[in-house]
């Protein structure tokens, strides 16, 4: 079938394995140096890795290829396969407590931007420690980008989402006790980032067991398209999940 797939010019690759951390398929490794697409069916057509890339080496093309097969990906992450390359930037981590965690973290090789994690702020499970100071943060996990986030990943499962255009958190000094607070946060420009966050949101809602959605935008027009990806997202799923949408004024008040 010919179908959207990724291309990695090896002239332009500087064999930094961002892309192969990135990829949450499995779909690229690290071969002689420079990354290489493994299987065409491993690759699910989304470009998590795209952005990634440093020089540019990845981009989109239409060509023959095999359609994706989530069930042998699957089962290749069942199995404890890991990517050629090894790094540990590709594994999900779930983060304890500073009293809980060890004494003497294994270190970390590898990009750490591109390592998802599950944060302790905001989730019950949790707690912040009794002598923290000041104003806590809410966020549950990294990345929040979402063109860098996974379309699968543990703390999405019985995830209220907030999806949110990036302007909204400088508009109001409450944003995260308000808004971010029990939620999964996701963030983007639609007038700034290239592509539709549709697709990439439909498989993150239709692959997980998502429970309400909260959309935050500014009053500007341009933040219509990040509410019109989330509608066609939710529409596309084909899962009936609550869901709302929250406007606000430049001058951070509410208006909606």
């Amino acid at each position: 079938m010919v179908r959207r797939i990724i291309e990695i010019d090896q002239e332009k690759c500087n064999g930094c394995g961002a892309c192969a951390a990135a990829c949450h398929e499995g779909a690229i490794g690290m071969v002689d140096g420079k990354a290489k697409l493994l299987r065409d069916d491993y690759c699910d057509g989304l470009g998590d890795c795209l952005p990634t890339c440093p020089t540019g080496a990845i981009t989109f093309v239409e060509r023959e290829a095999a359609p994706y097969d989530e069930a042998a990906v699957q089962a290749k992450k069942a199995a404890g396969d890991t990517l050629p390359c090894g790094c540990p930037g590709s594994m999900t981590q779930t983060l304890s407590p500073a009293e809980e965690a060890p004494r003497h973290p294994a270190p970390q090789a590898g990009c750490p931007g591109s390592q998802t994690q599950e944060m302790g702020h905001g989730n019950p499970h949790h707690p912040v420690p009794p002598a923290a100071e000041g104003p806590v943060s809410c966020l549950r996990q990294w990345p929040v980008q979402i063109k860098l986030l996974p379309v699968e990943a543990p703390f999405y499962q019985g995830a209220k989402l907030l999806i949110a255009a990036d302007c909204t958190a400088f508009s109001r000094a409450d944003f995260h006790q308000r808004f971010m607070r029990g939620r999964i946060t996701l963030i983007g420009c639609p007038k700034l980032d290239e592509g539709d966050y549709a697709e990439k949101l439909t498989e993150i809602i239709r692959r997980n067991d998502i429970r309400e959605v909260t959309v935050v935008r500014m009053e500007v027009p341009c933040c219509g398209g990040i509410q019109r990806a989330v509608e066609t997202a939710l529409r596309n799923s084909g899962k009936f999940i609550p869901w709302q949408v929250v406007t606000l004024g430049r001058d951070g008040n509410i208006l909606d």
